[in-house]
């Protein structure tokens, strides 16, 4: 008897086990998958040096020349400005700078910028005699400069950025033209150079053209402080000497450089995609 009912016990386990395994198999079939296994921090890589090299033109526009008298004693000038004009420059540069990272980079750069005409009228008072003076300077700039990138977009790369540095101006070529009560006065004066500090503001667009290769368009603000003339001697009386001082030189410049970056690119920010949604089966 006891014997049976042990074997209708197992033949019931048997039959439970065979008709519950399917459904247990489906059951886990609707579970969600487990969550893949998150992602290692990114890496941090070094910067790299690189190379670059600039050439745009600048507007430098309305000028700021203060006259003074260097005679023995000195005479206090008092004239009116009928005009104070500095003409365009044209430059060229190249320099070495280190990318710290994916947004900050630094670099040294120095440029060459060609002559701008200057050209300063002024009428002395109470006599309105005028003085028409003129002439040539060029500059050298050097420039140490930093760098924000403000985050890359459809593969155009807004940036900021900020310098400081010295302008060698090198000034030629002064004459003095007398007009009115002063018509038939000459005066010229010899070539000067003069060491002034120097700054900037940036701001403008960068585009990968290959990992290593980058190409900008930017817009700075350039002050390149101030110049002087040479001493401007009149070969006729009253025999004056006369310094012109040119104050804040200004430029306006836009300009197109290229980047190359020595050795291995920087790795860009690491993107991180969003986890996949569990695989439901439905029955």
């Amino acid at each position: 008897m006891r014997r049976s009912k042990l074997s209708a016990l197992a033949r019931s386990i048997t039959l439970l086990a065979s008709v519950g395994a399917p459904c247990l198999a489906q059951a886990a079939d609707l579970l969600p998958s487990l969550p893949p296994e998150p992602l290692p921090p990114p890496i941090e890589i070094g910067g790299a040096w690189y190379l670059r090299g600039d050439a745009g033109a600048g507007i430098l526009g309305e000028g700021h020349t203060v006259a003074k008298d260097v005679t023995t004693p000195p005479i206090q000038y008092n004239y009116n400005v009928l005009k104070d004009y500095l003409g365009n420059q044209a430059f060229v540069g190249a320099g070495i700078g280190y990318q710290a990272n994916s947004w900050l980079r630094f670099d040294f750069t120095g440029e060459y910028r060609s002559e701008a005409k200057w050209i300063f009228y002024a009428a002395e008072r109470p006599s309105g005699g005028i003085n028409r003076t003129s002439g040539k300077f060029s500059s050298v700039v050097g420039m140490a400069n930093g760098y924000v990138d403000l985050g890359t977009y459809y593969g155009v790369t807004p940036f900021v950025g900020a310098g400081v540095g010295f302008a060698h101006h090198m000034f030629g070529g002064v004459t003095d033209n007398g007009q009115g009560l002063y018509q038939g006065g000459f005066g010229s004066g010899p070539e000067k150079q003069k060491l002034s500090f120097a700054w900037a503001a940036h701001a403008g667009l960068g585009y990968s053209i290959t990992p290593n290769l980058k190409l900008e368009l930017a817009y700075r603000y350039l002050n390149m402080g101030s110049a002087q003339t040479g001493t401007i001697t009149c070969e006729a009386p009253p025999f004056c000497k006369t310094d012109y001082h040119l104050k804040d030189i200004a430029s306006h410049d836009v300009k197109v450089g290229m980047r190359w970056i020595l050795g291995g690119a920087v790795a860009p920010a690491v993107e991180y995609q969003p986890l996949p949604e569990p695989i439901v089966r439905k029955y």
